[in-house]
């Protein structure tokens, strides 16, 4: 199994409810589990910045599966959702980004770790901070990251557990 670090968010239709349940459908195959949750935040719209805020989570997961295998069970997950591809940084009902892979730099054609922008968005750095201070992204802890960036408008909406009514913490 390969700890692995996800980023979730969605600005449409009822994001909270989207994104619990693509954590209860990754949670719920036979080769990832669902080890922690961050809280839940409302973020300011990044890079498109006429939409409505994002509410935004990150979770880490145990998986069996290669990296380009989970790609393809979060981009099913999404389409299970309803997500529709329309406009890059436009608004979503669900986006499920991988961001890290067990500290790995991976590179293909279809898929680059740690996420190549992880780094420079609060809205992966505030909720990744809650389950993964210490997560090496781009040589620097994912808190030295956040020091460095700026987390105006960034609101904290719900504790860690959220999508279940408890904490998932590791142990």
């Amino acid at each position: 199994m390969q700890r692995v670090h996800i980023g979730l968010g969605g600005n449409l239709g009822d994001p909270r409810a989207a994104m619990a349940m693509a954590l209860a459908m990754l949670d719920g195959r036979g080769d990832t589990t669902l080890v922690a949750v961050s809280a839940l935040y409302e973020t300011p719209p990044w890079g498109k910045t006429d939409q409505p805020p994002f509410l935004n989570a990150c979770a880490s997961l145990d998986t069996a599966l290669e990296p380009e295998a989970l790609l393809d069970a979060c981009l099913e997950t999404e389409r299970a959702l309803k997500r529709e591809r329309t406009e890059r940084w436009g608004p979503r009902t669900l986006d499920v980004d991988l961001l890290d892979w067990s500290g790995r730099e991976i590179a293909t054609e279809r898929l680059h770790l740690p996420h190549p922008r992880a780094s420079e968005r609060a809205f992966v750095l505030v909720p990744l901070a809650d389950i993964a201070p210490k997560l090496v992204l781009a040589g620097r802890t994912v808190e030295d990251w956040l020091a460095a960036t700026d987390t105006a408008g960034i609101r904290r909406i719900a504790p860690e557990g959220w999508c279940s009514g408890e904490s998932r913490m590791p142990g």
